[in-house]
């Protein structure tokens, strides 16, 4: 199993990383992808990477994450930020970067849209230009990220994170080269619409779809109130197979094998 998806610099200090990804290969994880938030954040994430790749690899993608960002930041210093940073990794042979992100749009909250959609350009055309996915956030923004899209897809790609919407709003976002994540969400009865989005997509697209946790968020139905983890991604394999039918070797190995047409 892959975990498309898992913020391993935001697992609580108290909880040692050593012991989240020892329980993650024991659950049968055997890869991750580790999207950052900030510049601070893919630095951590890239000394991870080197830290335990021999007990599980870790991608890293390099990105702002719209929760995060300084409203006081100019645009200027973004692309700087950015750009310096994977000239650099690519320079030196960093081969745990494998995307950009994660980024996105949200209008949910306070960081001005303009802000975001200024960033948002940032990391696309970064993608672009180092031939690399790009991982998206989304919510309650598919229209606008759509809007940025028609201006510049990535060829690679990339994912969706955290994939919720109607079969037709994930069939554009295919149409465009993108797979779509499915994680937390789908193990709550009331996330009646994301379901029958992943039944479509798993009798149709099975190809399309990644797993993911993002960890230490969107915890599993009956594991609230605690961090999330990838040791429970599972969880999500199970829910897959309860509502669709499809095994869960099937669904092991197709996602995995889309995660790495991806990536690799």
């Amino acid at each position: 199993m892959i975990d498309s998806h898992c913020h391993l610099d935001l697992i609580p200090d108290a909880i040692s990383t050593r012991d989240v990804l020892q329980a993650a290969v024991k659950a049968g994880v055997s890869r991750i992808l580790a999207p950052s938030i900030s510049e601070t954040s893919w630095q951590r994430l890239l000394s991870m990477s080197d830290a335990f790749h021999q007990l599980l690899p870790i991608d890293v993608a390099v990105g702002f994450h719209p929760y995060f960002l300084d409203s006081t930041l100019s645009h200027s210093q973004i692309v700087d930020a950015m750009l310096n940073r994977l000239i650099d990794a690519a320079c030196s042979g960093h081969s745990a970067i494998k995307a950009v992100g994660e980024t996105g749009l949200d209008t949910h909250i306070k960081v001005p849209m303009a802000l975001q959609q200024a960033v948002l350009s940032v990391h696309l055309t970064t993608a672009s230009k180092y031939d690399l996915p790009i991982i998206l956030h989304h919510r309650k923004s598919h229209h606008l990220l759509f809007e940025a899209l028609k201006k510049i897809t990535p060829d690679r790609g990339g994912v969706i994170h955290a994939f919720s919407g109607s079969v037709d709003v994930s069939l554009r976002y295919i149409e465009r080269g993108f797979l779509l994540g499915f994680g937390g969400t789908i193990t709550y009865a009331r996330a009646n619409k994301t379901r029958d989005t992943l039944r479509y997509l798993a009798e149709h697209h099975l190809d399309k779809i990644v797993l993911e946790t993002d960890a230490p968020d969107m915890p599993m139905n009956g594991r609230q109130g605690m961090p999330n983890s990838p040791e429970f991604l599972p969880d999500v394999v199970d829910t897959i197979e309860a509502l669709t039918g499809i095994s869960k070797g099937t669904i092991i190995k197709q996602t995995s094998e889309n995660y790495q047409r991806l990536f690799d």
